[in-house]
């Protein structure tokens, strides 16, 4: 039976009324605000009162040690895992009042399997309501956009890795998100796919401007397509550095000896081995 608010319980424990804290915006232009973030696994806190400003229209890399919650941020900025507590913002509006898309790690599973993979990548669209008119329309502008040679009228199952992968950014895409997240899109890709990928990802970004959240477990990937590299500390996780890497795009397999490239590559190391060893 539930007791009424002025039930006291002798010897229960006693709960201190805490005010929640005023929420404090980020700095201007500022995409992504996140707010005393905390989230506990198995009684252990993996994010403990976390803030992080996230710019707009900036491609940020996250890269840490192994354990720290790099696919869990932003699974729980997504939606997809939820918090504990703490708020997250984008441009001042919720989640639901936010179109964003999200790239998977496992393309294989993130694909519908019974649906041809034209169908798959315009799934979205028909979701949001759109006519068949705007949907084609969409349709011939991604085609266009990644330069597609395999057959979309195929099933996901009938195509390469690497095309299944290329269906699932343009899916991603389709909607037009205002924040794109990959969860190491390249891990499983081949060298030569993965150099594509980055390439058009690239393409889509000085087009469109999209702010985009990457994780992944390759530094020189996470520099290269990053405006800034977010680096974690172990568990509970907090930012250990966020270095800034302002090379033009797009870049090239020229920008890999860059001065600029090979000095944030080194200092994004050296925090790196620093967190590691704590």
């Amino acid at each position: 039976m539930m007791r009424a608010p002025t039930d006291i319980v002798i010897g229960g424990p006693v709960y201190a009324d805490v005010p929640k804290p005023a929420f404090t915006p980020g700095p201007s232009g500022t995409h992504i605000t996140i707010r005393g973030l905390t989230k506990y696994f198995a009684g252990w806190p993996l994010y403990e009162n976390f803030n992080l400003d996230i710019p707009k229209n900036r491609i940020v890399s996250v890269f840490g040690p192994n354990g720290c919650g790099k696919s869990t941020l932003i699974n729980m900025i997504a939606g997809l895992i939820p918090i504990d507590s703490g708020e997250i913002l984008f441009d001042g509006k919720s989640l639901k009042d936010t179109k964003i898309g999200y790239v998977f790690q496992n393309y294989r599973e993130a694909m519908f399997p019974w649906m041809r993979t034209i169908d798959n990548i315009a799934y979205p669209l028909k979701l949001e309501g759109r006519s068949k008119a705007q949907v084609d329309r969409r349709m011939e502008e991604l085609v266009a956009s990644f330069d597609v040679k395999f057959d979309l009228k195929r099933y996901p199952y009938e195509l390469s890795g690497g095309q299944q992968q290329t269906a699932s950014i343009m899916r991603a895409l389709a909607p037009e998100p205002e924040v794109l997240f990959l969860d190491e899109p390249f891990s499983a890709l081949d060298f030569e796919m993965t150099l594509f990928i980055r390439e058009k990802l690239q393409e889509v970004f000085m087009q469109t401007g999209t702010t985009m959240l990457l994780v992944s477990h390759d530094l020189e990937e996470a520099v290269y397509l990053a405006d800034q590299v977010l680096l974690l500390t172990k568990r509970p996780t907090r930012v250990a550095e966020i270095l800034p890497y302002g090379d033009a795009r797009p870049r090239t397999v020229d920008t890999l000896s860059e001065q600029s490239f090979v000095q944030t590559k080194k200092l994004s190391l050296e925090i790196f081995q620093r967190e590691v060893r704590r």
